[in-house]
């Protein structure tokens, strides 16, 4: 019930401002008895979703970053159930210009050696780069990349481990890759291909891209 009750706090506003309200009134929202309502308020509490300032009639309740997070959570679930896409998991976003690193690092022989090992493919020197839409990034972060990508060191300078997932653009399999050590945007992914998305499906920066996650 703990959700049920985070989301009449939402939708009072309480995520965006405090809200001013007592157990009596909660409990006509949740339709249950104000001693119920004081318990659910607690749990709620106690489990850092939201804070109380307890008044003499009520309390002022916000909810918190990590209440948030867990009504997002909620949301994208509801996404993906009512997505249309068959419960495939699918990363929408648009194409953007990246730094240019990409092509110098899946050239090296260290990380190409791996990419056609463990992903079956020889990869194009070069990385599609994808802003994702917000609707997208909460779905990013709950793939479990599975595939590891192996550091190593050449001519004295060492190179950093990653992982990866597979995807399918276009009918195209790739992969994201995900270097271990960069502090990338939560909301960029980079895909690589055994051919040059960009030219082989005539990309440009801003085309929509659909990113199917293949389990």
């Amino acid at each position: 019930m703990t959700i049920q009750s985070l989301k009449k706090l939402a939708l009072l506003g309480a995520h965006i401002n405090p809200v001013e309200i007592s157990s009596a009134e909660f409990a006509s929202l949740i339709d249950t008895s104000p001693q119920t309502a004081a318990r659910r308020l607690k749990s709620l509490d106690d489990e850092k979703l939201i804070t109380r300032q307890l008044l003499h009639e009520g309390q002022v309740i916000t909810i918190t970053k990590t209440g948030v997070d867990v009504l997002n959570r909620e949301y994208y679930d509801y996404q993906e159930i009512f997505s249309g896409t068959g419960g495939k998991k699918v990363l929408k976003g648009h194409v953007i210009t990246g730094l240019g690193e990409g092509q110098y690092y899946i050239s090296l022989e260290g990380y190409r050696a791996q990419f056609r090992e463990k992903l079956g493919f020889d990869p194009f020197p070069g990385t599609l780069n994808i802003r994702l839409d917000k609707s997208s990034i909460e779905l990013r972060k709950r793939i479990n990349p599975g595939v590891r990508i192996s550091g190593f060191t050449d001519h004295n300078r060492t190179f950093g481990s990653g992982s990866c997932f597979n995807i399918n653009i276009n009918g195209i399999k790739g992969a994201v890759i995900i270097p271990e050590r960069t502090h990338y945007p939560e909301d960029i992914i980079e895909v690589i291909a055994p051919v040059n998305l960009r030219e082989h499906l005539d990309f440009k920066d801003g085309s929509k891209v659909h990113v199917e996650v293949l389990e």
